[in-house]
């Protein structure tokens, strides 16, 4: 395989198609780090993804390409360009009987896969792009939260935010808790408990990132829910929804990249997050898709 100028990033594992739509929908090229590949269904129904340097009509046979690694995971076929690891971040809630999970969304987005994560991260913005569903104002402020690392993951637990609209099926304003996860530079994991009753954190959505430039992207969305109410249909119609409100905001940003360095955007007490998120990139030694710092850390969170 080719060398790349970020190991860290080539050798991940990372997710390049839904296999709902691939068995749906057959064979597709894309592009996985400016990289050409090719997935799909062999013939003995196991997906399989291949690197290639050349445009392939879709049903020629996949004759001379390079084979790449491929993994099963959420519903999503996996693949790696370097030295993956034997395993991928695991999401347990996902495993549990009583949860509806559902490959919510798939959307090309005109940034860096760091962009769109961060954007994910971001608490403050809910009452001015999310309004009357996911914040109101003036419930604007967002209280303060600690932000923790775990076997090299970013963490937070602490979040409270009043939300008009919480859930797909629910109605009235909540105190609504969140705790939000970072297992990997391009994937980012929100549990929500939508009401202050719940015992359990009822709604679960990762927002998983296809990196396919340095600055775009196709960020696919899956769902693992509570809720016995709604159908997968509804449960997509409300992730497009809120996503089509975030796509202009975070396609509008600039440069496309994501500054790692702290000069370069001005960062506020309720970006703690995004900060933090930001420090661990650069300490990760990552360097596509994102403006790399000057210095090797941010400091405290």
């Amino acid at each position: 395989m080719s060398s790349s100028p970020d190991p860290v990033i080539w050798d991940l594992w990372h997710p390049v198609a839904s296999l709902r739509d691939l068995q749906r929908n057959g064979r597709e090229q894309t592009l996985l780090l400016d990289q050409k590949i090719v997935v799909g269904v062999g013939q003995d129904g196991a997906p399989e993804a291949y690197r290639t340097n050349r445009e392939m009509p879709i049903n020629e046979p996949w004759v001379g390409e390079e084979p790449l690694p491929v993994k099963q995971h959420l519903g999503f076929l996996w693949t790696s360009l370097g030295s993956p690891t034997d395993e991928i971040f695991s999401i347990p809630e996902a495993e549990e009987t009583d949860r509806t999970n559902v490959h919510a969304a798939t959307v090309g987005v005109a940034c860096s896969a760091p962009r769109a994560i961060e954007n994910f991260l971001d608490i403050a913005h809910f009452p001015y792009v999310h309004t009357d569903i996911l914040g109101v104002e003036p419930h604007t402020e967002v209280v303060d939260y600690d932000v923790d690392y775990e076997n090299g993951e970013i963490w937070t637990r602490n979040v409270f935010y009043y939300q008009p609209q919480a859930a797909v099926q629910q109605s009235g304003g909540v105190l609504a808790h969140y705790w939000y996860r970072v297992p990997h530079p391009y994937v980012a994991v929100l549990y929500k408990a939508s009401g202050a009753e719940s015992e359990r954190m009822d709604i679960v959505i990762a927002l998983l990132v296809q990196a396919m430039t340095e600055t775009s992207s196709r960020v696919r969305m899956f769902n693992s829910n509570l809720d016995d109410q709604s159908s997968t249909t509804q449960i997509r119609h409300w992730n497009n929804e809120i996503f089509g409100q975030d796509k202009p905001i975070i396609e509008n940003q600039h440069p496309k990249r994501l500054p790692l360095d702290p000069r370069v955007e001005t960062p506020i007490r309720a970006d703690k997050l995004a900060i933090a998120y930001r420090r661990w990139l650069s300490d990760l030694g990552v360097t596509y898709g994102v403006i790399p710092s000057q210095h090797s850390s941010f400091g405290a969170a």
